[in-house]
Formats: C-alpha cells, structure tokens, sequence
C-alpha cells in the first residue's frame, strides 16, 4: 500500500511537472507567432494615418503626407519615423510583449501635432492593412481612435 502510495505521488508529481512545461511551450509558440506576424507585416514597413480623431473631432488631415515606419530594435521596441517632405522625425516605439499594447513617443517641436499620438495604445483591431487603436484608458464615452494604414 506504501509503494502504491509513493508510485501515485510520483505520478502525480510527473503530470504536473508535464502540464506547466506544454504551458510554457504553447506561450512560446504563441508568442513567436505574434513576432513573426510584426516581423513580416508591420516592423520596417511604411504606414500611414488613415484616421485620427481626439474626441472630440476628426483630426486625419494634420497627418497628410505623413509616411511612419516602426524600426526594429527588437521584437518589443525601436524608433519610430515619420517623414514627410524629405524631413524625418524620429521619436520611440515600445509593445508589450502580447502586442496588445503599444506606446509611442514622438517630439512635439517642431511638430506639435505628434502630441496626439504620444500615448499608449491599444488594439482594438489587427486587420491589415489597416491596424485600429484605441487609447490603453479609455472611457465608456471616449472615442478617441487612431487607424494606420500600410502601404
């Protein structure tokens, strides 16, 4: 009866130590995907600003001629350009580490218009070519969104 009960611990012991390993595994593939849908479609690529609004009013014309890039640093981070007229900006890109949030820091001067997209943003929509966020707080009443399109 004592071995028995030894044995079933064993066991036991031997399926937990199995379950928190293809835990493990499975958020690694999971999260290897994630990388290698940003590598393939959104890290390095030119976007632009298909829609901006802050609330209270459609602000996308701000962003005419605007071509951003999310340059890759790593899979979570790197700068961020935006250019337009030959002029390129550069400020800071950051994700977390599902993508579901994503944080931009731009320069306000010359360009005082960037202060809208300094924030952190959610995706609320991952449909390419066109990504939607929405801010990371964001009340019931807020429709603040920005869309950025691929070209």
């Amino acid at each position: 009866m004592k071995l028995l009960s030894i044995v079933c611990k064993i066991f036991f012991i031997g399926l937990i130590i199995l379950n928190t390993g293809c835990k493990k595994a499975k958020e690694a593939v999971q999260e290897n995907i994630m990388e290698q849908f940003y590598e393939q479609n959104v890290l390095n690529k030119d976007f632009i600003i298909s829609y901006a609004n802050n609330g209270t009013e459609d602000i996308t014309a701000q962003y005419d001629g605007y071509k951003f890039r999310l340059v890759k640093n790593s899979f979570y981070d790197g700068p961020l350009t935006a250019t337009k007229d030959g002029i390129t900006y550069t400020g800071s890109w950051s994700a977390s580490q599902d993508y579901g949030k994503l944080t931009i820091s731009m320069p306000l001067s010359p360009v005082s218009e960037f202060s809208f997209l300094n924030r952190e943003w959610r995706f609320i929509e991952k449909a390419l070519p066109t990504m939607k966020l929405s801010p990371w707080i964001r009340t019931d009443t807020d429709v603040t969104e920005l869309h950025i399109t691929r070209l």
